[in-house]
């Protein structure tokens, strides 16, 4: 069987065992819009949950849009043409509109990565800036939350009149699904805020997973803060195997993503009968693979599906390398996940992005990880806590050799946009 893994910008070719296969799990084929740009109109004009947009911005001032950094693949150009018109027609002023990057604490874009992720008229015309998420004098403190998460907030949104959300709605390995609510935290959340929402209290709950909302506490107090941060409209897509839009979701930040997840998951969902001892995935191609810490959701994308003491074989060009020095120091300053879980556990110790080591930590929990990159040497690759292999076909080989000839794999192309299960 041959298979092409999402990876890099051009995808990777391999070479599976027939006998040994379920799948591919895929994305359900779900036509795509047939005129996009009209179905964003239509959803600005007939919103989930609230008056058109048009109403919602009369006699405001200032408007503050926020939208993904380029971890995400938003067709933004799609969204905000369209968004922006309604805006001036409803009297605000070009140069009173703020285009916000929810960088979150990842690192701020580049001027090239703003034409991509907005296209050039946009990127030149528009005031677009980065959320710096450190900077805690750019935010504003909104409260404690009942479970004692410190609400700061970036000080320009907090202060625009009009207040909208973009953003796409896709399986988060976190907080169940991204969209609506995430712009605002993690995505102009100060770490003040990001450091206690993404920290052990929250993250090793059973229902902080992929494609659970209901009991999951990290959705359920990012939405709290974004209603203390407020939120006037959000307009979230979802997107096919190609990235082409399916769906166009507007209006009330909380009725409207809820209504793109209802859509959303029905398609992502792949079921197998039972648990298989081998899963090959990848992290979804650019730009969700350019660095090891973005792999780490392809990895858990395959929990719900790999046996106790199984294999993840995952596919990534990590073409930026690791991730952020904070995150790179993590692998140098912990001998063992063991060793990190106990550090993380004791409270005092706190490391910018160790969130996602600790989801590494669940994924080794279960099962073990080989990497197959070329943007990562072996000797590398093997710091971090995975087993680096020359290729995805000499990495299955010598997995079914270990775990004989009853074994089963499954092989997951697009990675983290999938959402495998079992059956009943």
């Amino acid at each position: 069987m041959r298979v092409i893994l999402d990876y890099g910008r051009n995808g990777l070719e391999v070479e599976l065992p027939d006998d040994r296969v379920i799948g591919p799990l895929e994305i359900r084929d779900v036509p795509p819009l047939d005129d996009p740009d009209a179905a964003v109109v239509a959803s600005l004009e007939a919103p989930i949950g609230s008056p058109p947009l048009r109403e919602v911005a009369r006699g405001k001032k200032t408007a503050c849009i926020l939208v993904c950094d380029i971890t995400r693949p938003v067709p933004n150009e799609t969204i905000l043409h369209p968004t922006l018109r309604v805006l001036h027609e409803s009297g605000i002023r070009r140069e009173d509109v703020l285009i916000l990057v929810a960088t979150g604490l990842h690192r701020p874009s580049t001027e090239a990565e703003r034409v991509e992720m907005l296209g050039e008229p946009i990127a030149r015309e528009y005031r677009v800036e980065d959320h710096h998420g450190t900077a805690l004098e750019e935010h504003t403190f909104l409260g404690t939350t009942p479970k004692g998460v410190p609400a700061w907030i970036d000080s320009r949104y907090v202060q625009a009149d009009l207040k909208i959300a973009t953003g796409l709605i896709e399986p988060h390995l976190m907080a169940g699904y991204s969209g609506g609510r995430k712009l605002i935290c993690p995505g102009i959340a100060a770490i003040e805020t990001v450091k206690i929402w993404h920290g052990p209290d929250f993250l090793e709950h059973p229902k902080a997973d992929c494609g659970i909302l209901d009991g999951n506490p990290v959705h359920e107090e990012n939405t709290r803060i974004a209603r203390m941060a407020g939120c006037d409209f959000i307009v979230n897509v979802t997107l096919d195997k190609q990235r082409r839009i399916t769906s166009v979701v507007a209006g009330d930040m909380e009725a409207a993503f809820l209504e793109g997840v209802r859509f959303i998951e029905h398609v992502v969902t792949a079921p197998v009968r039972e648990p298989v001892d081998v899963v090959v995935t990848s992290s979804a191609g650019y730009p969700l693979d350019t660095t090891f810490y973005q792999a780490v959701k392809g990895m858990t994308g395959c929990l719900p599906i790999v046996k106790q003491g199984g294999t993840i074989i995952l596919a990534a060009s990590l073409s930026e390398g690791i991730g952020s020095p904070e995150f790179q120091s993590l692998f140098r300053e912990n001998p063992s996940l063991d060793v990190f879980m106990e550090r993380i556990l004791g409270k005092e110790y706190f490391v910018l992005d160790q969130w996602q080591l600790e989801e590494l930590a669940k994924v080794r929990r279960k099962a073990r990880v080989k990497v197959v990159s070329d943007g990562l040497p072996a000797e590398t690759l093997a710091g971090l806590f995975v087993e680096p292999a020359e290729t995805v076909e000499a990495a299955l080989a010598a997995s079914l050799a270990e775990y004989g000839p009853n074994a089963r794999v499954a092989v997951i192309p697009k990675g983290p946009y999938v959402l495998p299960t079992i059956e009943g």
